[in-house]
């Protein structure tokens, strides 16, 4: 069953951010995650309107998902987006069957 980062950020140093966003995309493919969205156009319909930049990962499973989270080398990618550099939020969730 896939399961899903979601997350929201709200930057303040683009270029510090970007070091870190520079990074992950083969740490992501390390556990066989697949970008769906990052950053790009959005449309907010409810909810506050603080974060700017979305980004929904899909990895084959929970497992997955969550050992790249835990990974040394997203811990230290992780780093560059810390200490003021912008907020963020992530969140794992499980997919579901579609047909049950």
């Amino acid at each position: 069953m896939p399961a899903y980062w979601l997350a929201r950020s709200k930057i303040y140093d683009s270029v510090e951010y970007k070091r870190y966003a520079d990074l992950v995309p083969k740490i992501i493919e390390k556990y066989n995650g697949r970008v769906l969205a990052r950053g790009g156009d959005h449309q907010h319909l409810e909810g506050s309107l603080y974060y700017q930049r979305h980004v929904i990962i899909e990895f084959p499973t929970l497992k997955e998902a969550v050992a790249c989270h835990q990974s040394p080398e997203y811990q230290e990618a992780r780093l560059f987006r810390l200490n003021g550099v912008g907020d963020n939020e992530l969140v794992i969730v499980d997919g579901v069957d579609p047909t049950s």
